[in-house]
């Protein structure tokens, strides 16, 4: 998926910009990029490949380079970032989260009217180079912006670092979030106000699905007001999000906590324990725990220094190989009991099986588990939720595959969960996986613990509504 970081201050800016740009790191495993810019010197620059090592590893040799009072980092899944452009509009630095479905269509736009790309991604046009070719076509960075939000189909957020201040935008749906920080001397934007708390901000506000504004370290201006629709992502309270961080005013461990609680309160399994599969899980695990007022146990606990996300690996032999080496489990908390995990997802289920097998082999008597999001049915067209090219990568379509000959037959059914398809498909995987039992969370009961209308959260991958 990808998160950024950027601050203007009266002072150096480049501590702030380090920190506040690692604490986006969760967000993805790929690329690492900053960039600050100075009277004296200009823009400076530096990118880092991250899928071998950490971002601070990577950028605490750099920092003697950077100066400045402001800047922009990022940390992304997909191409390097930041880009630098000298445009009519000025020079300036620029990083994206977006996901450009139609890429390729605007390319070749771009391409038919003279104009020319010079950064290539493995052989691929850099989507943030195309966006920065799309904002410098308005006479302003309002109207290129604009120019953006009309073209792209799928989803962008921006931070573009000026001479005068940093813009953030946010996408026109607002799928992605943007929270505006303060402190005295300066302000900053991000995608995860996990940044803030060390970093002595404090969450200012939250800027709207389509809003453009100006940061100076002296203020916020508004450029663009935000747009009265909103589709933001609820994965980001799933399985994104940080615990500690905030989007809409909807805190992360709050919401998780609260889709426990809810889900524990009304399930009739007999059960010793709750664990909760870290970290995404604990939340859910520590909320179902109380609501069903069963103790929670820790009988598996990640091995937290080395191993990243088990999902975010293109190749699935290493997913798997990280989704195993990470967790670690306690035989001693789990032999002989009837144990409940809580997870965030099933996405592909590829080393579910396995996991399940390895607790019941270190002496589980029943393996229990609930998730906290409904079954991923849709294929997510608005993020880069994952490494998948294809619908078919989703455990539930294979399910739906092998029950009806075609895994796109009768999708609204499938995700109902109050029809005998929901239930038939929830059953097949909790065989497949050898699951005592298995049960997912509803949407309402999600959107209920996230807070907002459901008009205004997008829980496309969940039965498909939503809107362009």
């Amino acid at each position: 998926m990808g998160g950024f970081f950027g601050t203007v201050s009266t002072r150096s800016c480049v501590t702030d910009l380090y920190y506040g740009t690692d604490y986006n790191s969760h967000m993805g495993t790929k690329r690492g990029g900053l960039a600050t810019y100075s009277n004296e010197r200009g823009f400076i620059r530096s990118i880092h490949n991250l899928e071998s090592a950490y971002f601070r590893s990577k950028f605490e040799g750099d920092l003697g380079k950077f100066e400045g009072n402001s800047g922009i980092g990022v940390i992304s899944d997909s191409d390097p970032q930041p880009m630098v452009i000298n445009s009519h509009l000025g020079k300036f630095a620029i990083v994206t989260v977006a996901k450009i479905n139609n890429i390729k269509e605007l390319e070749q736009e771009l391409l038919a009217e003279g104009i020319h790309f010079a950064e290539m991604s493995s052989g691929k046009t850099n989507p943030t180079e195309l966006i920065a070719l799309l904002v410098v076509k308005g006479k302003d960075f309002v109207e290129g912006i604009e120019n953006v939000y009309n073209k792209v189909k799928g989803s962008c957020s921006m931070l573009i670092l000026t001479e005068d201040g940093i813009i953030a935008a946010r996408d026109r749906l607002g799928r992605t979030p943007i929270v505006i920080g303060k402190k005295e001397g300066a302000y900053a934007a991000t995608s995860e106000s996990t940044a803030f708390p060390n970093l002595d901000f404090e969450i200012e506000r939250y800027i709207g699905p389509g809003e453009i504004v100006r940061l100076r370290p002296d203020g916020v201006e508004q450029m663009r007001k935000p747009n009265e629709q909103m589709q933001i992502c609820s994965f980001l309270w799933v399985y994104y999000g940080f615990p500690v961080s905030c989007y809409e005013g909807r805190n992360v461990e709050e919401v998780r906590f609260g889709c426990g609680y809810e889900m524990g309160t009304r399930d009739k399994a007999e059960v010793d324990c709750i664990c909760g599969i870290p970290d995404s899980g604990v939340g859910m695990g520590l909320g179902y725990s109380e609501g069903k007022g069963v103790p929670y146990h820790r009988a598996v606990s990640k091995y937290t220094p080395t191993w990243p996300r088990s999902f975010t690996p293109s190749n699935q032999e290493l997913r798997s190989l990280v989704a195993k080496m990470k967790l670690i489990p306690n035989r001693t908390m789990m032999t002989g009991k009837r144990l409940l995990f809580c997870d965030d997802s099933i996405v592909r289920g590829t080393q579910l099986k396995d996991n399940v097998k390895m607790l019941f082999d270190y002496g589980a008597k029943e393996v229990h588990m609930r998730i906290a999001c409904p079954p991923l049915v849709y294929g997510c067209p608005f993020l880069s939720f994952s490494s998948s090219k294809t619908d078919l990568e989703l455990m539930t379509r294979r399910i739906i595959k092998e029950l009806e000959g075609d895994e796109n037959k009768d999708l609204e059914k499938y995700a109902d969960p109050d029809s005998p398809e929901h239930r038939r498909m929830v059953q097949c995987i909790a065989d497949k996986f050898g699951l005592t039992s298995l049960e997912f969370n509803r949407v309402d009961t999600l959107v209920k613990a996230i807070g907002l209308p459901k008009c205004k959260v997008c829980t496309h991958c969940f039965d498909g509504s939503s809107y362009f």
